[in-house]
């Protein structure tokens, strides 16, 4: 078990439930949610438009969320601004300009400038997030690497917690996706490479390519890689599935030691292509629905943070020290 600061401690759990699991509520979208509302032409999608949509579903939602995950752009001011974040749910703050730079096989990533963990720290949020596209045999991955510790680093100063996000690409630039073996590989690599101290919880994808593997005991030995190469406590991203399909894959990977969710569009992406007026009954039955089913399946079945991490014992002078 390893040890976290206080302040650390209390990041995560003002993000997960009294058992210590993750269902979080993820909002974070940019770039790929103004082309979700406009297809034809995205540029029509106003910045206002994208707080608007974000802010319902949060508002439809959040309640039954143990966190948010809204980006700083867009979302998380406005919502704290507007009082729209529910009371029992804590804020996580992306961290990441949208998209990557650099080659399709050599990504490279970064903070989106003027912002950073000292402004994510500053605005109240409970913890940060940090997205980067990553492959471990990739010409980039150490640089990668390196950005990742010394993000790790910053957050730890600020005792901010630290949910890492990354996501796995081919290195063959006329490959659209991974191959199913070499998913496993690259997603379960990434797990033991990039959980780092100061990195606390990592959001990471379903480790298989499920349309060319169906047998759900593969998935379980795949997940139980993740599980034993992490060294932090990791969540289920839902990477855009459908949700019966994510449904299926939060129960093996629960139950393989994964201690949560991070569900977005496998919960409400239908509502992008509603009509504005129709949006809120959908997002008010069906993706409730939804949700409450995920985060009912996670909170039974997952494994709790409080099993990865302890805080040093407290006597009556530990304020002296801290963060001297």
């Amino acid at each position: 078990m390893q040890e976290i600061s206080i302040g650390k401690m209390r990041g995560l759990q003002r993000c997960t439930n009294e058992r210590g699991v993750f269902a979080c509520l993820a909002l974070d979208h940019r770039q790929n949610l103004r082309r979700a509302l406009n297809p034809d032409d995205p540029s029509q999608v106003s910045d206002q438009a994208l707080s608007e949509f974000k802010l319902l579903t949060g508002n439809a939602l959040g309640a039954q969320a143990t966190a948010l995950l809204y980006d700083p752009e867009f979302s998380a001011a406005q919502a704290v601004a507007r009082g729209a974040m529910p009371r029992g749910a804590g804020l996580v703050v992306a961290l990441e300009s949208t998209g990557y730079t650099g080659d399709p096989n050599a990504r490279q990533a970064q903070i989106l400038p003027g912002w950073g963990p000292a402004k994510v720290k500053r605005m109240g949020a409970d913890a940060a997030k940090l997205l980067v596209y990553y492959h471990p045999d990739s010409s980039t991955a150490a640089e990668i690497e390196a950005f990742v510790r010394r993000t790790a680093e910053e957050c730890a100063r600020l005792d901010l917690a630290l949910m890492l996000e990354p996501l796995s690409y081919p290195l063959d630039p006329g490959q659209k996706s991974l191959a199913s073996e070499e998913k496993r590989y690259v997603v379960v690599e990434t797990a033991r490479r990039l959980t780092v101290p100061g990195v606390d919880i990592l959001k990471a994808e379903f480790p298989l390519d499920i349309a060319t593997e169906p047998d759900e005991a593969a998935w379980e030995r795949a997940c139980s890689q993740v599980s034993q190469a992490s060294n932090a406590p990791w969540i289920l991203l839902s990477a855009a599935e459908g949700f019966e399909v994510y449904l299926r894959q939060v129960e093996v990977a629960c139950r393989a030691g994964a201690s949560g969710i991070a569900v977005g569009r496998a919960v409400w992406k239908e509502a992008v292509g509603l009509p504005p007026a129709s949006r809120p009954g959908f997002l008010k039955t069906v993706a409730y629905e939804r949700f409450q089913r995920l985060s009912a399946l996670a909170a039974a079945l997952a494994r709790p943070w409080t099993d990865f991490y302890s805080s040093a014992a407290i006597d009556a002078g530990w304020y002296r020290d801290y963060a001297a």
